[in-house]
């Protein structure tokens, strides 16, 4: 599809991270008409995006931050976070007063709230941003974000990030966009494993699954899972779509934020372990929706 762009002054921004959503969405904020600088710890994959997209490759994170107004990372986790935005040549080194971090990264909501202090005491803004949509949704520019921060630094981020965006929503202060990212990720693991088990359970029966899908999709049983994963999952096609290592991930943050919170969270717990056998079965890259494959195998 054709990703329209309203009309933003353009801004020099650096973007850390040129990953599956990385790349896209610095495409997006090139193609807006923002002066683009990338860094990538392979460097070649940074060299590879400028050269497509008429962009400037850093070195260092710092190098990429320098004279940003602002700045975006999407990388693995707490530790690749940390490891781009601190130390001499991390990004806070390389970034002056008065300009704004949005962090993209699923992450904790603890490394969230240390970052926003350290940035603070900078005097630089920073915004908890991650973002649903998976793949596709960076691909088109249509991914949901959702921030935690101080609204100054979100009104100044919105216009710019909705060139890859269909909302961009603050939640409330430091940690809330990942808190609401937890969230997400634990409704997603319900409703696949339910999914998973609505169509292992059809095709144990010998109902024809893709018309029966078409069906109930149409009633209180829809879901963007069943819409977009729904007939892969009867058709056993899981090359493709957000990783089970990554899922994983996802849910040990929910996990841990729910010990730190005294929230119970059984059926998460489940299903993270359900991730696990898929993981044994060798299915680490497998798309989430793989869940119908471990209720196959013990047919």
């Amino acid at each position: 599809m054709t990703k329209t762009y309203d009309a933003v002054a353009p801004h020099k921004v650096a973007f850390l991270g040129m990953g599956v959503m990385g790349a896209p969405m610095a495409g997006h904020l090139a193609r807006a008409g923002h002066q683009v600088t990338v860094y990538n710890r392979t460097a070649e994959k940074a060299r590879a995006w400028a050269a497509e997209h008429g962009g400037v490759a850093a070195s260092t994170p710092r190098e990429a931050a320098a004279g940003a107004q602002i700045v975006f990372a999407c990388v693995g986790n707490d530790d690749d976070l940390r490891s781009v935005v601190l130390g001499p040549d991390g990004a806070f080194a390389g970034m002056a007063a008065g300009t704004l971090f949005v962090d993209h990264t699923t992450a904790s909501a603890q490394v969230a709230r240390e970052l926003f202090e350290t940035a603070r005491h900078q005097s630089i803004e920073f915004l908890d941003a991650p973002v649903s949509g998976g793949q596709a949704g960076a691909v088109n520019g249509l991914l949901t974000v959702m921030c935690g921060g101080e609204q100054a630094a979100f009104d100044r981020a919105l216009p710019v990030a909705m060139a890859f965006s269909r909302a961009f929503t603050l939640i409330g202060p430091s940690g809330s966009g990942q808190l609401a990212k937890m969230v997400n990720q634990i409704c997603i693991a319900g409703v696949v494993q339910g999914l998973s088990e609505g169509v292992a359970f059809g095709q144990a029966a010998g109902i024809d699954m893709k018309l029966v899908l078409d069906v109930i999709g149409k009633g209180a049983a829809q879901s963007w899972q069943m819409d977009n994963r729904g007939k892969t999952m009867v058709d056993d096609q899981f090359e493709f779509g957000f990783a089970v290592d990554w899922m994983r991930k996802d849910l040990g943050l929910c996990l841990d934020e729910a010990r730190r919170n005294g929230a119970t969270l059984p059926l998460t717990s489940l299903v993270d372990q359900f991730y696990g056998d898929v993981q044994r079965m060798s299915g680490q890259r497998w798309d989430t929706s793989s869940l119908v494959r471990r209720l196959r195998a013990k047919r």
